[in-house]
Protein backbone atom coordinates (compact mmCIF):
# COMPACT_ATOMS: atom_id res chain seq x y z
CA UNK A 1 0.00 0.00 0.00
CA UNK A 2 2.94 2.76 0.73
CA UNK A 3 3.86 1.39 -2.79
CA UNK A 4 1.98 2.56 -4.65
CA UNK A 5 1.43 5.37 -6.98
CA UNK A 6 -0.33 7.47 -5.30
CA UNK A 7 1.58 7.17 -2.36
CA UNK A 8 5.15 8.02 -4.79
CA UNK A 9 3.35 10.99 -5.59
CA UNK A 10 2.48 12.12 -2.22
CA UNK A 11 6.01 11.50 -1.13
CA UNK A 12 7.36 13.57 -4.00
CA UNK A 13 5.27 16.12 -3.89
CA UNK A 14 6.26 16.79 0.26
CA UNK A 15 10.26 15.88 -0.95
CA UNK A 16 9.34 19.05 -3.31
CA UNK A 17 7.32 21.46 -1.03
CA UNK A 18 9.94 21.27 1.52
CA UNK A 19 12.62 21.76 -0.71
CA UNK A 20 11.54 24.70 -2.83
CA UNK A 21 8.73 26.50 -0.37
CA UNK A 22 9.17 29.27 -1.88
CA UNK A 23 8.48 28.05 -5.85
CA UNK A 24 4.79 26.40 -4.43
CA UNK A 25 4.21 30.11 -2.70
CA UNK A 26 5.26 31.77 -5.78
CA UNK A 27 2.87 29.45 -8.27
CA UNK A 28 0.41 29.90 -5.54
CA UNK A 29 0.30 34.31 -6.36
CA UNK A 30 0.95 33.62 -9.45
CA UNK A 31 -2.60 31.71 -10.71
CA UNK A 32 -3.97 33.91 -8.75
CA UNK A 33 -3.07 36.68 -10.29
CA UNK A 34 -5.20 34.54 -13.17
CA UNK A 35 -8.16 33.71 -11.53
CA UNK A 36 -9.45 36.59 -10.32
CA UNK A 37 -9.68 38.66 -13.30
CA UNK A 38 -12.10 35.37 -14.27
CA UNK A 39 -14.44 34.95 -11.30
CA UNK A 40 -14.25 38.30 -10.02
CA UNK A 41 -17.60 38.82 -12.16
CA UNK A 42 -19.33 35.80 -11.39
CA UNK A 43 -21.83 35.09 -9.10
CA UNK A 44 -19.81 32.68 -7.13
CA UNK A 45 -16.97 35.40 -7.60
CA UNK A 46 -16.72 36.55 -3.96
CA UNK A 47 -17.06 33.34 -2.00
CA UNK A 48 -14.51 32.10 -4.84
CA UNK A 49 -12.00 34.43 -4.40
CA UNK A 50 -12.29 34.99 -0.67
CA UNK A 51 -11.50 30.71 -0.43
CA UNK A 52 -8.50 31.45 -3.16
CA UNK A 53 -7.24 33.91 -0.26
CA UNK A 54 -7.90 32.20 2.54
CA UNK A 55 -5.88 29.26 0.67
CA UNK A 56 -2.71 31.95 0.52
CA UNK A 57 -2.59 33.13 3.38
CA UNK A 58 -2.47 29.58 4.77
CA UNK A 59 0.61 28.87 2.22
CA UNK A 60 2.10 32.08 3.46
CA UNK A 61 1.99 31.23 6.66
CA UNK A 62 3.77 28.16 5.87
CA UNK A 63 6.49 30.12 3.79
CA UNK A 64 6.97 31.87 7.24
CA UNK A 65 7.61 29.11 9.20
CA UNK A 66 10.22 28.00 6.86
CA UNK A 67 12.22 32.04 7.58
CA UNK A 68 13.57 33.86 10.58
CA UNK A 69 9.89 35.23 10.94
CA UNK A 70 8.06 34.59 13.75
CA UNK A 71 5.23 32.01 13.13
CA UNK A 72 2.84 32.83 16.10
CA UNK A 73 3.06 36.71 14.60
CA UNK A 74 2.09 35.69 11.05
CA UNK A 75 -0.34 33.44 12.27
CA UNK A 76 -1.77 35.89 15.08
CA UNK A 77 -2.65 38.32 11.67
CA UNK A 78 -4.15 35.63 9.44
CA UNK A 79 -6.40 33.95 11.57
CA UNK A 80 -8.27 37.53 12.07
CA UNK A 81 -8.22 38.06 8.35
CA UNK A 82 -9.69 34.65 7.41
CA UNK A 83 -12.67 34.88 9.99
CA UNK A 84 -13.44 38.21 8.79
CA UNK A 85 -13.22 36.83 5.04
CA UNK A 86 -15.75 34.54 6.11
CA UNK A 87 -18.22 36.62 8.07
CA UNK A 88 -18.29 38.96 4.81
CA UNK A 89 -19.14 36.25 2.33
CA UNK A 90 -21.45 34.27 4.54
CA UNK A 91 -23.08 37.11 6.82
CA UNK A 92 -22.72 40.11 4.12
CA UNK A 93 -20.98 41.88 6.60
CA UNK A 94 -19.09 44.16 4.04
CA UNK A 95 -17.96 46.52 6.71
CA UNK A 96 -15.29 44.36 7.81
CA UNK A 97 -13.59 44.60 4.22
CA UNK A 98 -11.27 47.47 4.98
CA UNK A 99 -10.19 45.58 8.35
CA UNK A 100 -9.75 42.42 6.66
CA UNK A 101 -7.86 44.35 4.36
CA UNK A 102 -5.58 45.66 6.42
CA UNK A 103 -4.64 42.74 9.04
CA UNK A 104 -3.93 41.36 4.95
CA UNK A 105 -1.67 43.82 3.91
CA UNK A 106 0.35 43.69 7.30
CA UNK A 107 0.57 39.84 6.93
CA UNK A 108 1.84 40.06 3.69
CA UNK A 109 4.16 43.00 4.70
CA UNK A 110 5.38 40.91 7.22
CA UNK A 111 6.46 37.63 5.45
CA UNK A 112 7.78 39.57 2.75
CA UNK A 113 10.01 41.14 5.29
CA UNK A 114 10.65 37.46 6.93
CA UNK A 115 11.21 36.09 3.06
CA UNK A 116 13.92 39.00 2.75
CA UNK A 117 15.68 37.88 5.77
CA UNK A 118 15.64 34.44 4.81
CA UNK A 119 17.55 35.42 1.18
CA UNK A 120 20.13 37.76 3.26
CA UNK A 121 20.93 34.91 6.40
CA UNK A 122 23.82 33.07 4.18
CA UNK A 123 26.24 34.03 1.55
CA UNK A 124 25.27 30.98 -0.72
CA UNK A 125 22.30 31.73 -2.96
CA UNK A 126 20.04 28.32 -3.17
CA UNK A 127 17.54 27.58 -5.77
CA UNK A 128 15.02 28.18 -3.07
CA UNK A 129 16.43 31.58 -2.50
CA UNK A 130 15.83 32.55 -6.08
CA UNK A 131 12.19 31.32 -6.27
CA UNK A 132 12.23 33.37 -3.08
CA UNK A 133 13.01 37.09 -4.42
CA UNK A 134 9.98 36.34 -6.61
CA UNK A 135 8.03 35.16 -4.59
CA UNK A 136 8.89 38.06 -2.15
CA UNK A 137 8.07 40.46 -4.78
CA UNK A 138 4.34 39.13 -5.35
CA UNK A 139 3.66 39.08 -1.47
CA UNK A 140 4.58 43.05 -1.71
CA UNK A 141 2.80 43.86 -4.85
CA UNK A 142 -0.54 41.82 -2.98
CA UNK A 143 0.54 43.69 0.37
CA UNK A 144 0.49 46.98 -1.33
CA UNK A 145 -3.19 46.37 -3.37
CA UNK A 146 -4.52 45.74 0.47
CA UNK A 147 -3.11 48.86 1.15
CA UNK A 148 -4.93 50.19 -1.63
CA UNK A 149 -8.19 48.79 -1.14
CA UNK A 150 -8.14 50.39 2.73
CA UNK A 151 -7.09 53.66 1.28
CA UNK A 152 -10.58 53.34 -1.64
CA UNK A 153 -12.66 52.36 1.65
CA UNK A 154 -11.40 55.53 4.01
CA UNK A 155 -11.19 57.82 1.20
CA UNK A 156 -13.51 56.95 -1.90
CA UNK A 157 -12.51 58.54 -5.04
CA UNK A 158 -8.63 57.52 -4.19
CA UNK A 159 -8.35 56.11 -7.30
CA UNK A 160 -9.38 57.46 -10.73
CA UNK A 161 -9.41 55.67 -14.45
CA UNK A 162 -10.10 56.56 -17.93
CA UNK A 163 -13.20 54.07 -17.72
CA UNK A 164 -15.78 54.97 -15.04
CA UNK A 165 -13.67 57.43 -13.03
CA UNK A 166 -16.49 57.84 -10.40
CA UNK A 167 -16.60 53.74 -9.61
CA UNK A 168 -14.49 52.37 -6.83
CA UNK A 169 -11.43 50.45 -8.24
CA UNK A 170 -11.99 46.63 -8.61
CA UNK A 171 -9.43 44.25 -6.94
CA UNK A 172 -7.66 43.65 -10.06
CA UNK A 173 -7.32 47.23 -11.10
CA UNK A 174 -5.80 47.86 -7.83
CA UNK A 175 -3.64 44.75 -8.27
CA UNK A 176 -2.59 45.65 -11.82
CA UNK A 177 -1.56 49.34 -10.08
CA UNK A 178 0.90 47.48 -7.51
CA UNK A 179 2.83 45.91 -9.78
CA UNK A 180 2.75 48.84 -12.36
CA UNK A 181 4.23 50.60 -9.77
CA UNK A 182 6.60 48.53 -8.05
CA UNK A 183 8.10 47.01 -10.87
CA UNK A 184 8.44 51.05 -11.87
CA UNK A 185 7.37 49.85 -15.52
CA UNK A 186 4.64 52.57 -15.88
CA UNK A 187 1.15 53.59 -14.03
CA UNK A 188 -1.20 52.38 -16.67
CA UNK A 189 -4.68 54.01 -16.89
CA UNK A 190 -5.24 53.47 -13.07
CA UNK A 191 -3.98 56.81 -11.18
CA UNK A 192 -3.93 57.55 -7.93
CA UNK A 193 -5.70 61.36 -7.35
CA UNK A 194 -6.13 61.76 -3.47
CA UNK A 195 -2.49 63.07 -1.55
CA UNK A 196 -2.66 59.90 0.94
CA UNK A 197 -2.82 57.52 -2.25
CA UNK A 198 0.08 59.38 -4.42
CA UNK A 199 1.88 59.61 -0.85
CA UNK A 200 1.25 55.52 -0.54
CA UNK A 201 1.98 55.09 -4.37
CA UNK A 202 5.41 56.65 -4.14
CA UNK A 203 6.34 54.91 -1.54
CA UNK A 204 5.90 51.70 -3.44
CA UNK A 205 8.10 52.60 -6.53
CA UNK A 206 10.64 53.47 -3.58
CA UNK A 207 10.59 49.99 -1.99
CA UNK A 208 10.51 48.35 -5.58
CA UNK A 209 13.64 50.36 -6.72
CA UNK A 210 15.45 49.35 -3.25
CA UNK A 211 14.07 45.79 -3.27
CA UNK A 212 15.49 45.35 -7.04
CA UNK A 213 19.01 47.35 -5.78
CA UNK A 214 19.65 45.59 -2.36
CA UNK A 215 17.81 41.95 -2.68
CA UNK A 216 17.41 40.93 -5.84
CA UNK A 217 21.44 41.92 -7.36
CA UNK A 218 22.32 40.54 -4.34
CA UNK A 219 21.50 37.20 -4.87
CA UNK A 220 22.44 37.40 -8.31
CA UNK A 221 26.27 38.17 -7.21
CA UNK A 222 25.93 35.52 -5.17
CA UNK A 223 24.89 33.19 -7.96
CA UNK A 224 27.61 34.66 -10.48
CA UNK A 225 29.96 34.05 -7.42
CA UNK A 226 28.86 30.02 -6.86
CA UNK A 227 29.45 29.65 -10.52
Amino acid sequence: MQNSPMHVRHRRFLVITRRHPSAILLLVQLVGLLLYPLLESTRAGPLALSAFGIAVLVFTTRMVRSTPGLTWLSVGLALPAIVMLLLDVMLDMHWLRPWSAALEALFYFYAAGSLVAYMMSDMHATTDELFAAGATFTLLAWGFAYSFVVLQALQPGSFSAAVQPEQPRTWTELMFLSFALLSSTGIGDIIPVRPLARAVASLEMFVGVMYLAAVVSRLIGLTLLRR
